[in-house]
């Protein structure tokens, strides 16, 4: 739970760090289902569970409508944006092509270091897996982490700025779709490790055609995963 800046550190921080630490934990708080489709998010409340400024939840909610979390309409102020099966399929399209390419560049270009990082975060999931897989509930959050680390370490040797910055928001975004699992009591980790496995052995072996191929069909998984259970609407327009 967010916890209540005092006086003292709020002043200490400066209105920059202020701003960036509200932006982070709504952005967490949207991603983890705090805050659903839709939902109206009041400047006034928010300052005050949040224990800053209107000014910074405002600042703070403007980088989120960045980011895609968050709409904002003139005269009706923040919504949280809406999920569907359309934007869902949408997003994993623009995901696929930046972290294949992204892919493709740390095979190509990555060191000794980087295959370390890859060998070191698929060890972790790997750990990580088993767990989930005898508690799908309690061992999603560890399995997210673990899960974002070991996507990271495979792009992590790519030099594009850019295509690293708009993966980032991609992956935040499938993240927020990727929780909706945890209401069928079976995670798409337990069924992805194979998956990892491949995309993993094929990495190091610095095969990046089959790497990427591999890549992609992982990624675009989670969409069958949560349209084959029923997890999602087909259209925002759709919701009640």
């Amino acid at each position: 739970m967010f916890q209540r800046r005092t006086e003292t550190e709020s002043e200490s921080d400066g209105p920059r760090s202020l701003i960036e630490s509200t932006y982070e934990q709504l952005s967490l708080d949207i991603v983890h289902g705090k805050y659903g489709p839709g939902d109206k998010l009041r400047l006034q409340p928010l300052g005050e569970n949040y224990g800053v400024s209107v000014g910074t939840v405002r600042e703070s909610l403007s980088l989120l409508v960045s980011d895609g979390l968050v709409l904002t309409q003139s005269q009706k102020g923040f919504r949280v944006a809406p999920m569907s099966l359309v934007d869902f399929e949408d997003l994993t399209k623009a995901r696929v092509l930046l972290e294949a390419s992204a892919l493709r560049d740390s095979i190509v270009s990555g060191k000794d270091d980087w295959e370390g990082r890859v060998v070191q975060a698929y060890h972790q999931l790997s750990l990580a897996e088993k767990r989930l897989e005898a508690n799908p509930i309690a061992g999603f959050e560890i399995w997210e982490q673990r899960n974002q680390e070991f996507h990271d370490a495979l792009v992590s040797a790519s030099s594009s700025r850019w295509v690293q910055k708009f993966r980032v928001i991609l992956y935040k975004q499938a993240e927020r779709y990727r929780r909706l699992s945890t209401a069928s009591r079976v995670s798409p980790g337990v069924l992805a490790h194979s998956e990892h496995e491949k995309i993993f052995e094929l990495a190091i072996a610095r095969d990046a055609d089959a790497a990427v191929e591999a890549l992609s069909f992982h990624i675009w998984s989670a969409v069958e995963f949560l349209k084959g259970r029923g997890l999602i609407l087909e259209s925002p327009d759709k919701e009640g």
